[in-house]
């Protein structure tokens, strides 16, 4: 979960910026949190009150609510969900297929104990906003992808598993990608090139690296990349590297899922 977040704030100042140069630090003057690291945090959330009956999607209601401002950078089709809902009775979704469903999964690939279960919490936590078939896809490969780096798959196997079950297609170069690559916000184009990111990586830094060189969505695909990175690599970044760019009431909602 610390590797979405990060690789979040490592993309945020280049967000809409299409800047393929790559980056030499994880925490550039100016980064931030965006909406990428609220979501996980409201997914976060969501998982810890199971047993209250608190719905993704009232956690995904909620946290917009209490966030709200310029440098989350919100959809605008997601803003208009959270207006449109109340308390209790949330809008319909609006079928999308942006990454929003996968950029704010990551721990759910840590929560859980098989991948199965993972699977299926993974299309419901996408189900309250990005019900497209595309948009449940992305947030399942994406937990998929964690759950497999933390339970030991190597990254051929990572690879051949979402292939296979996605129908992503991970065999092109990364330099290739990275020259073809443009600003999309769609689940089939800016989840496989993150993952793609991730496999052609050497370490968690340089998963976040290639990610934002992309030139694309920066912050989201590098929360992804990164989010999978960590399950991987098992980098030694702490709380601590984040804390300064969290607020107080969020802090409790990671520590207990790093427990």
């Amino acid at each position: 979960m610390l590797g979405a977040i990060i690789g979040d704030i490592a993309g945020s100042t280049r967000e809409f910026e299409q800047d393929k140069s790559f980056p030499t630090e994880l925490f550039p003057v100016g980064s931030h949190i965006t909406d990428d690291t609220i979501l996980t945090l409201a997914t976060a959330e969501a998982l810890l009150r199971r047993n209250e009956s608190i719905t993704y999607g009232d956690m995904y209601y909620q946290y917009a609510n209490r966030y709200q401002g310029s440098q989350y950078s919100y959809g605008d089709r997601f803003l208009t969900w959270v207006k449109q809902s109340r308390p209790n009775s949330l809008a319909p979704a609006y079928n999308s297929l942006g990454n929003g469903s996968a950029m704010r999964v990551a721990p759910i690939g840590w929560f859980f104990r098989t991948l199965e279960e993972t699977r299926a919490e993974a299309r419901l936590s996408a189900i309250p906003t990005h019900n497209h078939p595309e948009g449940i896809k992305g947030a399942e490969a994406v937990a998929s992808a964690i759950f497999l780096a933390r339970t030991g798959s190597t990254k051929d196997e990572i690879k051949e598993y979402l292939e296979t079950e996605f129908g992503y297609r991970l065999s092109r170069y990364y330099e290739d990608v990275r020259d073809d690559a443009y600003f999309l916000e769609t689940c089939p184009e800016s989840v496989e090139e993150a993952i793609i990111a991730f496999l052609s990586s050497k370490s968690f830094e340089d998963a976040i690296y290639k990610a934002i060189a992309l030139g694309g969505d920066a912050d989201t695909q590098a929360s992804i990349a990164g989010a999978i990175a960590e399950a991987f690599y098992l980098p030694q970044h702490t709380l601590e590297n984040v804390r300064t760019h969290l607020t107080p009431e969020q802090v409790p909602i990671i520590e207990a899922i790093l427990i």
